[in-house]
Protein backbone atom coordinates (compact mmCIF):
# COMPACT_ATOMS: atom_id res chain seq x y z
CA UNK A 1 0.00 0.00 0.00
CA UNK A 2 1.50 3.31 -1.04
CA UNK A 3 0.87 7.02 -0.60
CA UNK A 4 -0.43 6.89 2.97
CA UNK A 5 0.67 9.72 5.22
CA UNK A 6 0.34 8.53 8.84
CA UNK A 7 0.51 12.14 10.05
CA UNK A 8 -3.01 12.63 8.66
CA UNK A 9 -4.45 9.90 10.85
CA UNK A 10 -6.28 10.89 14.03
CA UNK A 11 -6.43 7.87 16.36
CA UNK A 12 -8.21 8.15 19.69
CA UNK A 13 -6.35 8.87 22.90
CA UNK A 14 -4.96 5.80 24.69
CA UNK A 15 -7.20 4.25 27.33
CA UNK A 16 -6.61 5.81 30.75
CA UNK A 17 -4.62 3.96 33.44
CA UNK A 18 -6.63 2.23 36.10
CA UNK A 19 -6.93 4.22 39.33
CA UNK A 20 -7.83 3.11 42.86
CA UNK A 21 -11.62 3.05 43.15
CA UNK A 22 -11.76 5.37 46.15
CA UNK A 23 -9.67 7.98 44.33
CA UNK A 24 -11.70 7.68 41.14
CA UNK A 25 -15.06 7.96 42.88
CA UNK A 26 -14.04 11.06 44.85
CA UNK A 27 -13.03 12.87 41.65
CA UNK A 28 -15.98 11.97 39.41
CA UNK A 29 -18.67 14.33 38.22
CA UNK A 30 -22.35 13.41 38.34
CA UNK A 31 -22.38 11.97 34.81
CA UNK A 32 -19.44 9.68 35.62
CA UNK A 33 -21.07 8.58 38.87
CA UNK A 34 -24.22 7.67 36.98
CA UNK A 35 -22.19 5.75 34.39
CA UNK A 36 -20.37 3.93 37.21
CA UNK A 37 -23.69 2.78 38.67
CA UNK A 38 -24.73 1.39 35.30
CA UNK A 39 -21.33 -0.23 34.86
CA UNK A 40 -21.60 -1.93 38.25
CA UNK A 41 -24.93 -3.46 37.22
CA UNK A 42 -23.37 -4.72 33.97
CA UNK A 43 -20.03 -5.90 35.35
CA UNK A 44 -21.10 -7.37 38.67
CA UNK A 45 -19.27 -7.34 41.98
CA UNK A 46 -15.78 -7.62 40.50
CA UNK A 47 -16.32 -4.36 38.54
CA UNK A 48 -14.58 -5.82 35.49
CA UNK A 49 -15.85 -6.88 32.07
CA UNK A 50 -14.48 -9.99 30.35
CA UNK A 51 -14.66 -10.51 26.56
CA UNK A 52 -17.71 -12.75 27.02
CA UNK A 53 -19.43 -10.17 29.20
CA UNK A 54 -18.56 -7.43 26.69
CA UNK A 55 -20.10 -9.51 23.90
CA UNK A 56 -23.30 -9.98 25.90
CA UNK A 57 -23.51 -6.24 26.72
CA UNK A 58 -22.93 -5.04 23.16
CA UNK A 59 -25.29 -7.57 21.61
CA UNK A 60 -28.05 -6.71 24.07
CA UNK A 61 -27.69 -3.04 23.20
CA UNK A 62 -27.57 -3.39 19.41
CA UNK A 63 -30.42 -5.91 19.36
CA UNK A 64 -32.69 -2.98 20.27
CA UNK A 65 -31.46 -0.84 17.37
CA UNK A 66 -33.44 -1.35 14.19
CA UNK A 67 -31.29 1.18 12.30
CA UNK A 68 -28.10 -0.91 12.65
CA UNK A 69 -27.65 -3.99 10.47
CA UNK A 70 -25.54 -6.57 12.30
CA UNK A 71 -25.04 -10.27 12.86
CA UNK A 72 -23.92 -9.47 16.40
CA UNK A 73 -20.47 -9.01 17.88
CA UNK A 74 -18.43 -12.20 17.89
CA UNK A 75 -16.25 -13.36 20.76
CA UNK A 76 -13.13 -12.78 18.62
CA UNK A 77 -14.17 -9.20 17.97
CA UNK A 78 -14.74 -8.62 21.69
CA UNK A 79 -11.40 -10.19 22.56
CA UNK A 80 -9.81 -7.70 20.17
CA UNK A 81 -11.56 -4.80 21.88
CA UNK A 82 -10.47 -5.95 25.32
CA UNK A 83 -6.87 -6.45 24.12
CA UNK A 84 -6.81 -2.92 22.71
CA UNK A 85 -8.32 -1.20 25.76
CA UNK A 86 -6.79 -3.36 28.50
CA UNK A 87 -4.18 -0.85 29.73
CA UNK A 88 -3.10 -2.96 32.73
CA UNK A 89 -3.03 -6.38 30.99
CA UNK A 90 -5.61 -8.06 33.22
CA UNK A 91 -7.55 -9.52 30.29
CA UNK A 92 -10.61 -7.56 31.45
CA UNK A 93 -11.88 -4.00 31.26
CA UNK A 94 -12.17 -1.89 34.38
CA UNK A 95 -14.52 1.06 34.67
CA UNK A 96 -12.40 3.70 32.92
CA UNK A 97 -11.25 1.30 30.21
CA UNK A 98 -14.83 0.27 29.49
CA UNK A 99 -16.02 3.88 29.48
CA UNK A 100 -13.27 4.81 27.02
CA UNK A 101 -14.29 1.97 24.67
CA UNK A 102 -17.96 2.82 25.07
CA UNK A 103 -17.34 6.45 24.09
CA UNK A 104 -15.39 5.34 21.01
CA UNK A 105 -18.20 3.01 19.93
CA UNK A 106 -20.76 5.79 20.40
CA UNK A 107 -18.63 8.17 18.31
CA UNK A 108 -18.17 5.59 15.55
CA UNK A 109 -21.85 4.65 15.67
CA UNK A 110 -22.76 8.26 14.94
CA UNK A 111 -20.40 8.25 11.94
CA UNK A 112 -21.81 4.92 10.75
CA UNK A 113 -25.37 6.24 10.76
CA UNK A 114 -24.45 9.52 9.10
CA UNK A 115 -22.88 7.69 6.14
CA UNK A 116 -25.66 5.12 5.76
CA UNK A 117 -27.18 7.34 3.08
CA UNK A 118 -29.82 4.86 1.92
CA UNK A 119 -30.86 3.95 5.50
CA UNK A 120 -30.24 0.28 4.83
CA UNK A 121 -28.52 -0.20 8.19
CA UNK A 122 -25.26 -0.92 6.36
CA UNK A 123 -22.52 1.14 4.70
CA UNK A 124 -21.93 0.45 1.03
CA UNK A 125 -18.48 0.25 -0.54
CA UNK A 126 -18.98 3.64 -2.16
CA UNK A 127 -19.74 5.20 1.25
CA UNK A 128 -16.87 3.59 3.17
CA UNK A 129 -13.99 5.93 2.16
CA UNK A 130 -15.74 9.02 3.53
CA UNK A 131 -16.88 7.15 6.64
CA UNK A 132 -13.34 6.07 7.50
CA UNK A 133 -12.01 9.55 6.77
CA UNK A 134 -14.63 11.04 9.10
CA UNK A 135 -13.44 8.60 11.78
CA UNK A 136 -9.91 9.96 11.35
CA UNK A 137 -8.44 7.45 8.91
CA UNK A 138 -7.98 8.64 5.30
CA UNK A 139 -6.93 5.45 3.54
CA UNK A 140 -5.92 4.91 -0.06
CA UNK A 141 -7.80 2.80 -2.61
CA UNK A 142 -5.63 -0.27 -2.11
CA UNK A 143 -6.33 -0.37 1.62
CA UNK A 144 -10.04 0.13 1.09
CA UNK A 145 -9.97 -2.98 -1.09
CA UNK A 146 -8.18 -4.85 1.72
CA UNK A 147 -10.81 -3.70 4.20
CA UNK A 148 -13.71 -4.61 1.93
CA UNK A 149 -12.33 -8.11 1.35
CA UNK A 150 -11.88 -8.70 5.09
CA UNK A 151 -14.86 -6.92 6.64
CA UNK A 152 -17.60 -6.52 3.98
CA UNK A 153 -20.04 -8.97 2.49
CA UNK A 154 -19.95 -10.25 -1.09
CA UNK A 155 -21.65 -7.05 -2.29
CA UNK A 156 -19.13 -4.79 -0.59
CA UNK A 157 -21.52 -3.72 2.18
CA UNK A 158 -20.27 -3.49 5.76
CA UNK A 159 -22.51 -4.03 8.77
CA UNK A 160 -22.14 -2.36 12.15
CA UNK A 161 -20.15 -4.96 14.09
CA UNK A 162 -17.60 -5.29 11.28
CA UNK A 163 -17.30 -1.50 11.03
CA UNK A 164 -16.56 -1.25 14.75
CA UNK A 165 -14.23 -4.27 14.71
CA UNK A 166 -12.23 -2.79 11.84
CA UNK A 167 -11.98 0.64 13.49
CA UNK A 168 -10.87 -0.87 16.79
CA UNK A 169 -7.90 -2.52 15.09
CA UNK A 170 -7.15 0.43 12.84
CA UNK A 171 -7.28 2.87 15.75
CA UNK A 172 -4.99 0.73 17.92
CA UNK A 173 -2.52 0.17 15.09
CA UNK A 174 -2.30 3.88 14.26
CA UNK A 175 -1.98 4.89 17.90
CA UNK A 176 0.83 2.39 18.51
CA UNK A 177 2.62 3.29 15.29
CA UNK A 178 2.51 7.03 16.05
CA UNK A 179 3.96 6.34 19.51
CA UNK A 180 6.88 4.38 18.05
CA UNK A 181 7.48 6.62 15.03
CA UNK A 182 9.17 9.35 17.06
CA UNK A 183 10.69 11.14 14.04
CA UNK A 184 7.45 10.99 11.99
CA UNK A 185 9.25 9.19 9.17
CA UNK A 186 6.46 6.68 8.53
CA UNK A 187 8.88 3.83 9.32
CA UNK A 188 9.83 2.12 12.58
CA UNK A 189 12.49 -0.44 13.52
CA UNK A 190 10.97 -3.27 15.52
CA UNK A 191 12.77 -5.50 17.97
CA UNK A 192 10.70 -8.35 19.36
CA UNK A 193 12.31 -7.74 22.76
CA UNK A 194 10.82 -4.25 22.82
CA UNK A 195 7.57 -4.52 20.88
CA UNK A 196 5.23 -7.49 20.97
CA UNK A 197 4.23 -8.54 17.44
CA UNK A 198 3.66 -11.86 15.69
CA UNK A 199 7.03 -13.55 15.88
CA UNK A 200 6.98 -15.06 12.41
CA UNK A 201 6.35 -11.82 10.56
CA UNK A 202 7.54 -8.74 12.42
CA UNK A 203 10.51 -10.00 14.43
CA UNK A 204 13.57 -7.78 13.97
CA UNK A 205 12.27 -6.01 10.89
CA UNK A 206 11.91 -2.48 9.66
CA UNK A 207 8.19 -1.98 9.20
CA UNK A 208 6.57 0.94 7.44
CA UNK A 209 3.09 2.20 8.17
CA UNK A 210 2.09 1.16 4.65
CA UNK A 211 3.42 -2.38 5.13
CA UNK A 212 2.09 -3.03 8.61
CA UNK A 213 -1.47 -1.82 8.31
CA UNK A 214 -2.80 -4.41 5.81
CA UNK A 215 -1.33 -7.23 7.90
CA UNK A 216 -3.01 -6.01 11.08
CA UNK A 217 -6.35 -5.38 9.42
CA UNK A 218 -6.45 -8.85 7.85
CA UNK A 219 -5.21 -10.82 10.87
CA UNK A 220 -7.84 -13.15 12.27
CA UNK A 221 -6.89 -12.39 15.88
CA UNK A 222 -5.62 -9.32 17.63
CA UNK A 223 -2.14 -10.17 18.84
CA UNK A 224 -0.54 -9.42 22.17
CA UNK A 225 -0.02 -5.71 22.66
CA UNK A 226 -3.34 -4.68 21.12
CA UNK A 227 -2.36 -4.93 17.45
Amino acid sequence: ANNIDPSQFRPSDPPPPRRPQHFAESNENEEEKQFRRVFQQLAGDDMEVSPNELMDILNRVISKRKDLKTDGFSIESCKSMVAVMDSDSTGRLGFHEFKHLWNNIKKWQSIYLSFDSDHSGMIGSDELPRAFEAAGFPLNEQLYKVIIRRYSDENGNMDFDNFIGCLVRLDAMCRAFKTLDKDNSGTIDLDIKEVRFPFEWFSYQRVSFNTGIPFVLCAKHTVVGGW
